[in-house]
């Protein structure tokens, strides 16, 4: 059996470790003593013991087992493995758990679609091309019997030279798909192959030269045979499925397709709002981009949670776009993510299971049911749907550490959460104020207050109950707040008697 840690995957019958960007360059006898500590995570393992386990009838000097974890820290990260003086070593990450891979890949096919060469010789098509791929996958991500790789994990892939297996080993698939797009004029020719990695044979390959009239035909079509090649596989015969025109306005679904590539990416989702409003501004019908608009403007508040207008204005967006069509995942993710923070949790939990069930492959989807969960204290859950979320789209790995860490700290796993955030370039405020409770329940109170002082610099002007109720005050149990309020306030307090401006038993 395969054992998964964190983001990581230990291959037995491989002898490989796999991590978020692939293979992990790692010795034999290194290999051998991270699957010791991670078949036993709760034991300390003594080094008497690890060395007659990995060096078998073999005198070696004492520092060799050290050498050998000091590797290990420095290719996983330090924290994962503890020293216990006097008695050895213990494996202090994410909780292991078995996983049997070829009995899930041959049950659920795994594809990535890669993105389209843009063959027009104008870089300023390449958004066209870019927006084919993204059309494809999330089409063929309604397939639940496929396992579809998010865009911004295939899309590193983009204007490289690359070997299908290559790919496929880094991305855990089984099938990639690859294709061209040549725009000119009123006409485009997309050309699409469907490689099979583990023997490179090619499938499927075909091309099309249509008017731009009828691109939404070419998308279906090859949807549909890439669907059907997987079917006997999946034992689906969803292949025939009819895919509704999104709009007949060519220019609104250009830049619908623009708004595509701002809004795969937290950093610049907001960069969307206005490629889509003139989406929907050429074509009032245009039920996917109203869907769109929905989620970005109900994920304003992210950045202005004292705001709750954009909640309230994302709900009449996606009420129109769900309108126009009842299955548009985006308007239920919308409607999730407003009422959620709307401490509306029984109809969030209706409209975000509606959401994930619609296209169970989209990692954004499954990563706000993931907090979904964490606010209604079901953060073990959560921490499943955020391993999911990467599973399908594992180079998204800023907001995974983010919100595994809140997911991880409100579960009480406090030395977790806070690996998390030391891999994190930049904590965000609300992980900020999750780190401050890692720290005091760590005992690591001067941690706790530097880290505190952080969050007062960036909140200036604002009290620490003001602070609290923008960053955490969105559980539906209200004492985990409470509690969270509280342990700030010690900490407050503490730093005040630190800094000599309390008598120090206001520490205490």
């Amino acid at each position: 059996m395969d054992l998964e840690f964190g983001n990581y995957r230990l291959r037995r019958a491989e002898r490989q470790l796999l991590g978020p960007k692939g293979p992990v360059e790692l010795s034999a006898r290194s290999f051998d003593i991270l699957a010791m500590l991670l078949d036993r995570p709760d034991e300390v393992i003594g080094k008497t013991e690890l060395f007659d386990a990995v060096w078998p009838g073999v005198v070696v000097e004492e520092n060799t087992l050290q050498v050998h974890i000091s590797a290990l820290r420095k290719l996983l990260s330090a924290e994962l493995i503890a020293t216990v003086h006097g008695r050895g070593y213990k494996y202090a990450g994410p909780r292991p758990f078995a996983v049997t891979a070829d009995d899930t890949a041959a049950s659920r096919p795994s594809i990535a679609i890669l993105p389209f060469d843009n063959m027009s010789g104008d870089p300023e098509q390449d958004y066209f091309s870019d927006g084919i791929t993204e059309d494809i996958i999330v089409e063929l991500g309604k397939y639940k019997e496929f396992l579809v790789i998010a865009r911004n994990s295939s899309f590193q892939f983009r204007g490289k030279a690359h070997d299908p297996a290559e790919v496929a080993s880094k991305l855990g698939v089984q099938y990639v798909v690859e294709g061209s797009v040549r725009k000119i004029g009123n006409r485009v020719r997309i050309a699409v192959q469907l490689t099979d990695a583990s023997s490179i044979a090619h499938i499927w390959g075909e091309h099309y030269d249509r008017e731009l009239d009828d691109i939404f035909a070419i998308q279906d079509e090859i949807t549909r045979m890439i669907a059907a090649r997987l079917a006997r596989q999946a034992r689906t015969a969803i292949a025939s499925r009819a895919r509704a025109r999104p709009t007949n306005n060519m220019s609104a679904y250009e830049f619908y397709l623009r708004a595509l590539q701002l809004a795969a990416v937290y950093d610049t989702v907001l960069e969307a709002e206005p490629f889509l409003h003139q989406a929907v501004k050429l074509d009032p019908q245009f039920a996917a981009a109203h869907a769109m608009l929905s989620f970005v403007e109900s994920i304003k508040y992210y950045w202005d949670y004292n705001n709750p207008g954009h909640l309230h204005s994302g709900l009449e967006i996606a009420r129109t776009a769900l309108g126009l069509d009842p299955d548009e995942a985006y308007g239920h993710l919308a409607t999730g993510f407003a009422h959620l923070y709307l401490r509306q949790f029984r109809q969030s939990e209706i409209s975000l299971d509606r959401a994930v069930a619609l296209n169970p492959n989209d990692p954004f989807i499954l990563s706000i049911r993931a907090i979904f969960l964490n606010h209604t204290d079901r953060p073990e859950q959560g921490l499943d749907e955020i391993t999911e979320a990467q599973r399908r789209d594992p180079y998204a790995v800023g907001w995974y550490d983010d919100f595994r860490g809140v997911l991880l700290t409100t579960a009480g796993r406090y030395r977790e959460a806070a690996a998390c955030y030391a891999k994190m370039a930049t904590v965000t405020p609300w992980s900020l104020i999750r780190l401050i409770i890692c720290h005091f329940e760590l005992g690591e109170i001067r941690q706790a207050q530097d880290v505190l002082a952080k969050v007062k610099t960036h909140y200036r002007g604002l009290s620490l109950d003001q602070i609290i109720d923008t960053e955490v005050d969105f559980y539906q149990d209200a004492t985990v707040c409470s509690r969270y309020r509280a342990i700030l306030d010690r900490v407050d307090k503490a730093e005040w008697a630190r800094c000599g401006l309390l008598p120090c038993y206001f520490a205490a």
